[in-house]
């Protein structure tokens, strides 16, 4: 699980990461990226909407993601992350989930 510090909380970080960040998409995912205050850790979020599914299958989508981007932010250094599933999510697999997050990290997060 994310601790407190690595997640993002407030409207306001979602916001600036969303709207000052680099996107990258996949069909499952998209991926929004932003440099992050060089004193911080790297931080998630993760938004998935009523599109995915019901509570179900939305809180299943939400515990893969969070899983994955736990094994990934230690390499993201102080980066802030916000995550959005797609209704395509609900009926990925975990690896598949894997390979777009990894494939949208790097295209958003690079350089």
């Amino acid at each position: 699980m994310l601790t407190r510090r690595s997640r993002l909380t407030s409207a306001d970080e979602f916001q600036r990461v969303v709207r000052g960040g680099r996107r990258a998409g996949s069909a499952t995912l998209v991926v929004h990226c932003c440099a992050g205050d060089p004193e911080t850790t790297a931080r998630a979020g993760f938004v998935v909407s009523k599109a995915v599914g019901n509570a179900v299958i939305r809180n299943r989508v939400q515990r893969r993601l969070r899983e994955l981007m736990r094994l990934r932010l230690e390499a993201l250094a102080t980066s802030q992350v916000v995550v959005r599933a797609l209704p395509a999510a609900a009926s990925a697999s975990y690896d598949q989930l894997g390979d777009d997050l990894d494939r949208c990290l790097r295209r958003a997060c690079a350089g």
